[in-house]
């Protein structure tokens, strides 16, 4: 029979079912390799042909490390807590649970018919109860442990505590709050329970802390940064501002130096690397304290007393006594001419002169209607407000202003500034702005038009530093500055700790309860705690989250917390989830870690670089601080897929005098004679551009009576690149193409539209040219009725010649993750061995299983038709590639009469020029031209061409 692609599709799939094909083992003398996919959200919408790019990619890599002899572990689950599965019970009070395994139903049935071998046995969902199990498992040990900075490692707050009763506060170098005890172990042993409790929370890993964050009102929950644009949500559009909560958060920041370090051990996109480098963001500098000026008044008014008041140090007044800044460039401490604080400083209102306290008030206003990307992105509009309070320079006494400004933000250092406008631009652009005086400290400075943040020369107007060069400046200013009390040398990170919760329902409850307003543990042989019931998914009338609205859900001693873990918490170990899928003792067993170890290559997307990569990254050093897994490094190899972009048709409709839109609609190459308006077109109702008009009608109903003005009788469309979405209807759907191409059809033209990392537009009107190379694959075993006829003769050397030339050419391209040259490279050698009528067995057994990865389904018919046993392709042995086939021993020369070339002859290329002659006028189709003729001259070029005069 011909190609019958949907019959032979069903049935192995069916079979790879039904046989657990891609069963991985846990133990096993084979090495293993660990093929892992960002898994997905399974949505309403189900799978684009974008989507399917980066998982082929990995099926093909999985199946071809099968072919080499590997233990290939290739698993596949769900990313299924999220917010439009809630957002969807809001609007219907469905339950979340409910929508999401509707979705996870039509995602299984799409990711079944592509052809994936995914071992399925396997599979994990994040918002199942027997996975978020141990997500809450993962919380608890993170809240029961302290960031030890001696032993650069997580250890257990037990051995804190132990440290407390024996020593005190002595001698502890951790990551913690700023604001700790100082205290013997006396006066520990004295304290009480709640005491303990209070600072032993300023020492964990996962902890309460007020933090600024985007708060969505009509969503109900912070939004991540990435989840914000322009001031409103991503998803909805709503308004969003920035608004101070109590939330739990996680000291990644503990983690920063390693997590730098790491990146040089690990084989990723250079450019995500550097994303990652950036977000952590390492700067060495200096902490410096610039002290309050006080009373709140102009310097004018001050007295000398009041001056030498103001340079004393410590907490006075009930207040703050300082603003500190942390700075890369403490040598330019004698250009400072104000200092900056982020509006949402803590320290905002006690600086606040009522003089000013109008202006302050509408300005935090203002800046609450912005994002911090937003803001840090903004670095065109200077805007600003003076609080009416002074500080002054720790070195030399002057009294500076202190203003607020939104390019200065809470979260990141100290949420202050020193601001030099002589060498900081938007410093100096706010300084011109305000009038503010600029004060150049480097004799070669040039600030007449802009800032110049030169380190050259020798140090002006800066007391001691004067004549000094850059790095003899910065040593005397620090040792200064450590000298006063006033300041030190630091290290700091841009990276803020991660936020850890959302006001929502459809999240991991957090595995805590609150006794006496402190954070207690449930016991873990209370685990999971699970979800309770609600009537409705929206906050509480009085604004607690949804899960105020559980009843008789209370743990004995307290209130459980009513936020939910955030969206990356599910996502940041569940790799090791699938070592040990079905473990109900542990996350996975000592024995499954060890074997599997770590990820072998990960393919996703890079839009993932700052969170759940860096996530993940975090949580797998903690896990290895506490000895649960054996490699620092979650991912060896990391590949980012390319985004595959919508191709979008437009029709355009035909504007009048008046400016209005008509019911005539001009085809493309027209239109440029008309006045028109381009108008979204569904892709499925267009093929190479051409327009069914029928189509189109049911499509816009309200078009149905429309006029077309055609060219040759056809509606061509426009088209245009644009990103993948419904409301641009240039969204695909595989099922429709696996309907009418087949799933290894699809499969091929993912790759073949071109390399893996780059982004590329989708154009179906190519695909009919792989679904035909299939066809023609499948005609090499058959003969012109579709009879089977392969046969066991020998190959002959340029049969050899093709198929050694396709072998080497896969194993290096899949090697190098090249899959779309492969693709190029089957065709050429169906071709080449169509042209040499090859149906010879040892040919095309060795082809199939070369073809195997990339097209399994016929791969696996004919591999069976050839004789071999069911399923047994996916572990046969990939072809050894022998590169004694590929020598040239043979030319085949072109032969000319009169200089038309009429044929080829096939000779070996050690012959010499009269062998060669006598050689070919002995071959039969060159006496078939000749007929009879003698040759006036014989013109042979050796290992080039043969030209016969007659």
């Amino acid at each position: 029979m011909d190609y019958q692609f949907k019959d032979i599709e069903q049935k192995w799939q069916k079979f790879w079912a039904d046989n657990k094909t891609f069963r991985a083992e846990n133990k096993t003398n084979k090495p293993k390799y660990y093929v892992l996919d960002m898994f997905p959200y399974p949505s309403g919408a189900g799978l684009h042909v974008g989507h399917p790019l980066g998982y082929i990619a990995s099926d093909i890599f999985a199946r071809y490390k099968r072919l080499k002899g590997f233990n290939v572990l290739h698993p596949m689950g769900y990313d299924s807590f999220g917010l439009p599965a809630e957002q969807y019970a809001i609007q219907t009070g469905q339950h979340p649970s409910v929508t999401t395994e509707d979705n996870i139903a039509t995602y299984r049935r799409q990711l079944d018919q592509i052809g994936f071998s995914f071992d399925w046995e396997r599979e994990v969902r994040t918002s199942s109860p027997n996975y978020y199990k141990w997500t809450q498992w993962i919380f608890i040990q993170l809240f029961n442990s302290w960031y030890n900075k001696d032993a650069d490692k997580a250890e257990s707050i037990a051995k804190l505590v132990e440290h407390f009763e024996t020593k005190g506060s002595a001698g502890i170098n951790a990551v913690c709050d700023e604001e700790i005890l100082s205290f013997t172990a006396d006066e520990w042993k004295a304290m009480s329970e709640y005491e303990h409790q209070a600072e032993l929370l300023k020492y964990r890993l996962t902890y309460l802390r007020e933090s600024t964050v985007n708060w969505c009102a009509a969503l109900g929950t912070v939004l991540a940064n990435d989840e914000v644009k322009d001031g409103f949500s991503e998803r909805g559009g709503y308004p969003v501002e920035q608004k101070k909560m109590t939330q739990w958060s996680m000291r990644i920041t503990a983690y920063a130096q390693r997590l730098l370090e790491g990146l040089d051990t690990i084989d990723w996109p250079e450019p995500l690397k550097e994303m990652q480098r950036n977000w952590i963001g390492k700067s060495v500098g200096a902490s410096v304290r610039f002290p309050l000026a006080s009373p709140k008044s102009s310097p004018k008014e001050r007295t000398s007393e009041e001056d030498n008041n103001s340079l004393s140090f410590g907490e006075g007044r009930g207040e703050a006594s300082y603003i500190e800044v942390f700075t890369t460039r403490v040598d330019t401490i004698f250009g400072v001419s104000f200092v900056v604080v982020a509006p949402e400083h803590e320290l905002v209102a006690s600086l606040t002169t009522p003089e000013q306290k109008a202006d302050i008030d509408a300005y935090i206003v203002q800046t609450k209607k912005k994002s911090e990307l937003d803001r840090m992105a903004d670095t065109k509009t200077v805007s600003g407000a003076f609080t009416g309070s002074y500080v002054t320079n720790p070195l030399n006494g002057d009294k500076i202003p202190v203003w607020i400004a939104d390019y200065v933000l809470a979260g990141y250092g100290t949420g202050a500034v020193m601001a030099v406008p002589s060498g900081d631009q938007r410093d100096y652009l706010f300084a011109k702005h305000f009038n503010l005086p600029i004060i150049p400290i480097i004799d070669i400075q040039n600030i007449e038009v802009e800032a110049d943040p030169t380190k050259e020369g020798k140090y002006i107007n800066s007391d001691f530093m004067n004549g000094l060069g850059y790095k003899e400046a910065t040593a005397a200013v620090v040792a200064k500055l450590e000298a006063l009390g006033l300041g030190k040398a630091k290290v700091n990170f841009r990276m803020r700790d991660a936020i850890f919760g959302r006001q929502r329902y459809w999240g991991e409850p957090v595995p805590v309860y609150f006794k006496g307003g402190l954070p207690y543990l449930i016991g873990e042989e209370h685990l999971p705690l699970l979800l309770p019931e609600i009537d409705k998914y929206l906050p509480t009338e009085t604004g607690e989250p949804p899960l105020g609205r559980a009843t008789d859900w209370k743990h004995p001693e307290g209130e459980y917390e009513l936020s939910t873990m955030p969206g990356w918490a599910g996502s940041s170990w569940y790799w090791y989830r699938y070592m040990d899928a079905h473990n109900d003792k542990e996350f996975a067993s000592r024995e499954a870690i060890e074997y599997w170890k770590d990820v072998d290559l990960y393919i996703g997307g890079s839009e993932h670089a700052t969170g759940h990569l860096l996530y993940s990254r975090f949580w797998n050093k903690f896990l290895k601080d506490i000895g649960k897994v054996v490699e620092e490094e979650p991912f060896k190899k990391l590949i980012n897929q390319g985004m595959i972009q919508g191709r979008s048709n437009f029709v355009y409709r035909l504007i009048d005098d008046m400016g209005k839109g008509t019911n005539t609609f001009v085809s493309h190459g027209l239109i440029k004679d008309h006045k028109t308006s381009p108008l979204h077109v569904d892709v499925n109702i267009v093929e190479n551009e051409v327009l069914n008009l029928n189509k189109f009608k049911e499509f816009r109903p309200e078009f149905a009576d429309a006029e077309f003005i055609l060219e040759n009788g056809k509606y061509i469309c426009g088209v245009e690149v644009e990103k993948m979405s419904k409301s641009k209807f240039n969204v695909v759907n595989p099922d429709e193409l696996i309907a009418r191409y087949g799933a290894d059809t699809l499969r091929m033209y993912e790759m073949f539209l071109g390399p893996l990392e780059q982004s590329k537009p989708w154009n179906t009107n190519g695909i009919e040219g792989v679904f035909k190379f299939l066809r023609k694959f499948w005609r090499l075993f058959h003969d012109a009725d579709w009879n089977f006829i392969v046969v066991n003769e020998a190959p002959t050397k340029a049969e050899l010649k093709s198929l050694h030339k396709i072998i080497r050419k896969v194993e290096e391209d899949i090697e190098r993750f090249s899959f779309n040259t492969s693709v190029s490279s089957f065709m050429i050698a169906v071709n080449e061995l169509t042209d040499l009528k090859c149906n010879k067995r040892a040919i095309l057994h060795e082809l199939v299983i070369a073809l195997a990865p990339y097209a399994p389904h016929i791969c696996e018919e004919l591999w069976v038709l050839l004789g071999n046993d069911a399923g047994t392709i996916s572990t046969a042995a990939y072809p050894k590639f022998n590169p004694a086939y590929l020598v040239e021993d043979e030319f085949s020369y072109p032969v000319s009469f009169n200089g038309k070339m009429k044929t080829n002859v096939s000779l070996s290329l050690t012959m010499e020029a009269a062998d060669i002659e006598a050689a070919i006028l002995a071959n039969a189709d060159v006496q078939k031209y000749l007929d009879g003729k003698t040759p006036k001259k014989v013109i042979v070029v050796k290992g080039r061409i043969v030209n016969i005069v007659i």
